[in-house]
């Protein structure tokens, strides 16, 4: 089982290779969209080289919560309502959905996960 510092070597190559960013912007608060620029075709590359490095199986429905944010159920007027807030809750545990749920805009979903919601996502595979 690797440590959290190897973690975070390890994704922090993977994002300068997949999205060529500088090696001091990969941080942990840094978001993988907004501050990193990935795109969603980037995304395909970053998970396949994620199963490869550590050995998992990363099921999409895990990091990309399109079946709760396109669902009436839990989306209503471009917003996500609680029932949908503590659905990505329980789907997403290792991302701080606290900021989000204050003005939780479906089109502000995708700039939410960090770097080190992405390490604690794979920390939780690898354990």
């Amino acid at each position: 089982m690797p440590t959290s510092d190897e973690i975070f070597d390890s994704v922090k190559e993977i994002l300068i290779d997949a999205l060529a960013c500088d090696d001091d912007e990969v941080t942990s608060d840094a978001t993988l969209v907004g501050d990193l620029g990935a795109e969603s075709i980037d995304f395909l590359d970053i998970v396949f080289n994620l199963e490869q490095n550590f050995s998992i199986e990363i099921p999409r429905s895990e990091l990309f919560p399109e079946d709760i944010l396109t669902n009436d159920e839990f989306v209503s007027d471009g917003n996500v309502t609680e029932a949908g807030l503590a659905a990505l809750g329980e789907r997403m545990p290792f991302i701080d959905l606290s900021t989000f749920s204050s003005n939780p805009r479906v089109q502000d979903f995708g700039n939410l996960m960090t770097v080190g919601d992405l390490c604690k996502y794979i920390e939780g595979k690898t354990s």
